[in-house]
């Protein structure tokens, strides 16, 4: 049945029940002129069928029609995104509405989800990892979308009606912001003054710190980092196209920002030419195109070379690559606005006034590209500045 949540009320001065209700957008009225309790069910009935028209089932268990919308979200997303997917139907989703029909999903039922998933945690009583509740936002955000990405697709494949997204299902107001670690100044000092590691009681040059730079002094995800290819280098600008997530796949970006074209700042195009410079000697050619930035064999590898390089050289608290993005916007966040930093770190939220898609970097990129450096001066060993 269409998701009629209104009932018929009569109408004393045109004596009929009268009811309206809408579907993707349009409006209907229904009405019935006949006395009592009967003429209310006619016209409920009518605005029923109507919400109900071109509607194949409603029987089917969520968790069928899940299993369904998986196979479309297999064929068409990366593996991270199929892997968060999974997760949250198994984890949260399911576990609430997996045995109820999809005729009956409602708003409500999918409100629990985020309710009781905010409280207690994983609602999978099979997961031997099991969550104690206090999700933080950004996790309940995810659900969240998932959630209404399920609905959207049983829409459009004539399961249901239902539009969440536009009935106010919405993340608890006490869900807590996930508290982010960056790397301190003491540390960052130690980062752009130090290229080296210890081997087995050996002190050598580590190959990858140009990347651990470059993440720092650019906010570029991992990714992003391994993404990179030498023709997208051009002078001071920075070419973004795709990157490289946790399963060695290649993909355009974690979202539609993704692809962007950012200045380097003085100190980030230092690190990437020094960067080029060392790949024309590992290669022994001039280098090509769509040869590797920084050739290493996943994101993984690169994590591990990370923390190695922090345990060699004394940064406690450690943090984690994508931490050096955080760190990074928040050594700018004063310097630039906030639309030419979401410019900068390809930000999902709030396109800006500028255009996140100009080909073209103009002047207010450049400015901004020093400005970035001005920030950063006061952590780089004095011949960098």
């Amino acid at each position: 049945m269409g998701q009629r949540t209104n009932t018929a009320t009569w109408l004393p001065n045109q004596q009929r029940w009268q009811i309206k209700v809408q579907k993707d957008g349009v409006r209907r009225t229904f009405t019935s002129a006949k006395p009592g309790r009967t003429g209310q069910r006619e016209a409920n009935r009518k605005a029923d069928a109507w919400l109900d028209e071109g509607i194949t089932s409603t029987t089917k268990r969520c968790a069928d029609v899940w299993s369904e919308y998986m196979i479309s979200v297999e064929a068409a997303a990366g593996g991270s995104y199929i892997d968060q997917v999974e997760k949250f139907g198994r984890n949260y989703i399911l576990p609430v509405i997996g045995v109820r029909r999809i005729g009956d999903l409602s708003t409500g039922m999918l409100q629990d989800v985020l309710n009781r998933s905010y409280k207690e945690g994983c609602l999978n009583q099979a997961s031997r990892r099991r969550s104690k509740g206090n999700l933080s936002r950004k996790t309940l955000q995810g659900i969240r979308g998932v959630e209404v990405s399920f609905v959207k697709w049983a829409r459009q494949h004539k399961y249901t009606t239902l539009r969440p997204e536009d009935e106010g299902l919405a993340v608890p107001k006490g869900a807590r912001n996930k508290g982010k670690k960056i790397l301190q100044p003491d540390a960052l000092r130690v980062l752009l003054s130090t290229d080296t590691r210890v081997v087995r009681g050996k002190v050598e040059q580590d190959e990858n710190v140009h990347a651990y730079r470059v993440a720092v002094m650019t906010g570029l995800r991992p990714g992003e980092l391994l993404g990179l290819r030498v023709g997208d280098v051009e002078g001071n600008r920075l070419h973004l196209h795709r990157a490289i997530n946790r399963q060695n796949e290649e993909t355009t970006g974690k979202n539609e920002n993704a692809i962007r074209t950012v200045v380097l700042h003085p100190l980030a195009a230092a690190e990437i030419h020094a960067q080029l410079q060392q790949r024309t000697c590992e290669e022994e050619r001039p280098l090509r195109d769509d040869d590797p930035i920084f050739p290493l064999k996943n994101q993984q590898s690169l994590y591990n070379y990370w923390q190695f390089y922090q345990r060699c050289n004394g940064i406690d608290p450690p943090v984690s690559l994508y931490e050096l993005r955080h760190t990074f916007v928040s050594m700018v966040e004063d310097a630039v606005s906030p639309a030419q930093l979401r410019r900068m770190v390809g930000h999902s939220r709030s396109m800006d006034t500028y255009g996140w898609y100009s080909h073209a970097v103009d002047g207010r990129d450049n400015a901004a590209a020093l400005a970035v450096s001005d920030a950063l001066a006061e952590y780089a060993p004095a011949g960098q500045k």
